[in-house]
């Protein structure tokens, strides 16, 4: 005889319909279990990872992810980015807001890293991490978790975590800059692109047998990374990247830019 099955109602809101089938989106849909589990489990074994959510309410209630869910319960499921009034009764499960914006990224986001640490954020990556590894970085020293792993996101220890929709570098640049707010934070060209070293302004005298021919005669001003030896100058490539960071920002991205020029 198969062992008897329980029942929930689920209804996931906003950007968590991402996660989902077609005919679960947007609609209320009923699940069925073989035993009782938390709500976190629920919302990961359909495939919705919990550092994406900002509100659990169970009947009404609100909860939090140890909560366990009983036959006939209603879990109702809302995104990180939820705009909801400061209600006491109400308690968001998204861990304390970090004060100050780090992130690592997984193997699939390496120009993601590149242009991440352009605006001047703090960025972990390296193409071999390991998904233990990246999940222990991510709760170990407070960097948000940026991946194309549904799965490395439901770990336990992640608790700053986001799934990068977009396959394409420049809209996932895009998106991030959305989600987390990025143009509050720009510090734009000074972090090495490389390996994430902050940049020094460096003597040309004593660089210039590592430049091109055209770069010793025409360029002035450099700066060199101390961690891996990288010499950046304004040319070409730098006005590229002056391009996009105007495309995403705006007038924002040229105060910032601005600014850099001035320090």
């Amino acid at each position: 005889m198969m062992p008897a099955m329980y029942k929930a109602t689920f209804r996931f809101y906003g950007s968590l319909n991402d996660f989902l089938p077609a005919d679960r989106k947007q609609t209320a849909f009923e699940g069925s279990f073989l035993h009782r589990m938390s709500v976190k489990d629920t919302i990961e074994l359909f495939g919705v990872p919990h550092p994406e959510v900002g509100l659990l309410l169970v009947n009404g209630q609100s909860v939090d992810f140890s909560v366990g869910v009983e036959a006939g319960d209603f879990v109702s499921v809302y995104p990180a980015t939820f705009n909801i009034l400061e209600v006491s009764s109400l308690s968001r499960v998204l861990p304390k807001p970090l004060s100050e914006l780090r992130f690592v990224l997984d193997c699939h986001l390496g120009k993601l890293a590149g242009y991440l640490r352009m605006l001047g954020f703090d960025t972990l990556y390296r193409n071999d991490y390991a998904d233990p590894e990246l999940a222990r970085v991510s709760a170990s020293e407070n960097r948000v978790l940026l991946t194309r792993d549904r799965g490395l996101l439901m770990r336990n220890s992640v608790e700053y975590g986001y799934f990068v929709r977009h396959t394409q570098p420049r809209q996932q640049l895009h998106e991030i800059a959305d989600r987390f707010g990025l143009d509050k934070h720009l510090k734009p060209f000074q972090r090495c692109m490389n390996c994430n070293g902050l940049l020094q302004p460096v003597a040309k005298e004593t660089v210039f047998d590592q430049l091109p021919p055209l770069v010793q005669a025409f360029q002035q001003t450099f700066f060199q990374c101390p961690t891996c030896g990288k010499i950046y100058w304004e040319g070409t490539h730098f006005r590229r990247m002056q391009e996009l960071v105007h495309s995403i920002f705006g007038t924002q991205g040229r105060a910032e830019m601005a600014q850099k020029g001035d320090s």
